[in-house]
């Protein structure tokens, strides 16, 4: 790979030749590319497209849907709370944000709303929802471990079948895994010409394996965080930015209703980016395998691997490849790449910046990618499951007794993480 980075005098601490530090050289860098960058264009499915599968094969295929003729071109709005156009006043975005002020609270008033699942993601969006007004009631198996909880919390509960029944929007809440028979046997019967199916991932229907009659809405909410926070953020007065998906409008008024729905959860507090089922479900799934699942563990594992190899402590090679990681991802997650380049020492910034690229593989990430769009990790995971996970199972055992774990969890012992711990305080 031929790397990008300019050319350093060896000799130099920090500073180039030139004067400029590393910091100066990577704005610069960054500058020219969002100037470079004036519009986005994203082919495939677009939000207020109609149509179940925009031309795919009619079967329950993995395959990829085919794309549009026509691209779409994404306009680039910045709202402010009064949802008005004003770019020189809010920060600007590639694409579209709506907030509080753009969405009709009153959307929502009349329906009620099924919410399956009541996990990580279910029991935030019932509670948040029926905090608001909404008239929910929440789809649980019989024998749910979550039923009573559930009730517990305030909540009218019923069986899938039945809460579908009762509502004229459903929030699909529940894994990937589960929808495609959940949907055929609970869902489909109970849909009405007019009625909202509504996901928070758009991995069923982008790759055919749900595929909603022509009459109903059929949308996308996705808060961007763990379900405890879009709850705890709802509780605070805050909020958690979002994504809005529109697949197919059957009623004219899909998007109106699922912002409604949006900010009844608390997204439009923070805001909430329209996007389609094709760009969620792709880079959703691209940047858990190539970077937040599987490439970084991937590198955390090569890099322990590599010191240990070369002789070094196990205990020295954990710390510098995995325990440290967390404070470079927090200054990361706070403010971008260059406050972790602010933060570290020239040293560390010298090092990553000349050496970093050398152990990232462009190609290989091409073709996850690739995979992914053309539906052949679709496939292969839906094959999976089909036939009891045997690959998936084998994957888990290796990590589970890689020696990374072995030695991790004896150091952390010497840390005080334990939640008893932390309370005695």
């Amino acid at each position: 790979m031929t790397s990008t980075h300019p050319q350093h005098d060896t000799t130099a601490t920090h500073a180039t030749d030139s004067g400029r530090t590393n910091h100066e050289r990577t704005v610069e860098r960054m500058a020219e590319r969002r100037a470079e960058r004036t519009t986005v264009t994203v082919t495939g499915r677009t939000a207020g497209e109609t149509g179940p599968d925009d031309g795919a094969a009619s079967d329950k295929s993995a395959s990829a849907p085919a794309d549009p003729d026509a691209s779409t071109e994404r306009t680039k709005r910045c709202l402010t709370d009064g949802g008005t156009d004003v770019a020189d006043e809010s920060p600007s975005f590639d694409a579209t944000v709506y907030y509080e002020r753009d969405a009709d609270r009153h959307a929502l008033d009349d329906e009620t709303v099924a919410v399956l699942g009541y996990g990580s993601q279910g029991h935030a969006h019932a509670q948040n929802l029926a905090e608001s007004g909404v008239d929910v009631v929440v789809g649980l198996r019989a024998d749910s471990s979550s039923w009573t909880a559930a009730e517990e919390d305030g909540l009218r509960v019923a069986t899938p079948d039945e809460a579908a029944a009762q509502a004229s929007v459903v929030s699909v809440l529940l894994p990937d895994t589960v929808q495609p028979a959940v949907y055929e046997e609970s869902i489909e019967p109970t849909l009405e010409s007019g009625d909202t199916l509504q996901f928070a991932h758009g991995f069923n229907v982008h790759y055919n394996q749900i595929q909603p009659p022509e009459g109903v809405d059929v949308t996308m909410i996705a808060p961007k965080s763990p379900g405890h926070l879009v709850r705890r953020n709802y509780e605070n007065g805050q909020g958690t930015p979002g994504l809005l998906a529109v697949y197919q409008d059957a009623t004219g008024e899909a998007r109106e209703q699922a912002l409604a729905y949006a900010d009844a959860l608390g997204c439009t507090r923070a805001g909430v980016v329209e996007t389609t089922f094709r760009e969620e479900t792709e880079t959703d799934l691209f940047g858990e395998q190539a970077v937040l699942c599987g490439g970084v563990t991937e590198l955390v594992k090569a890099g322990f691997e590599t010191l240990v190899d070369a002789g070094y402590a196990p205990e020295m090679a954990y710390f510098e490849c995995l325990n440290e990681l967390k404070l470079i991802v927090d200054l990361l997650y706070e403010g971008g790449h260059m406050e972790m380049w602010n933060s570290v020492s020239d040293t560390a910034e010298y090092g990553g910046l000349t050496r970093g690229e050398s152990v990232v593989d462009r190609e290989g990430m091409d073709e996850i990618l690739q995979n992914v769009q053309n539906g052949e990790f679709a496939r292969e995971w839906i094959s999976e499951n089909q036939a009891k996970r045997p690959a998936y199972t084998q994957y888990r055992r290796s990590e589970e007794t890689h020696e990374i774990e072995r030695v991790g969890a004896e150091l952390r012992t010497l840390f005080a993480w334990d939640e008893d711990a932390e309370d005695a305080r």
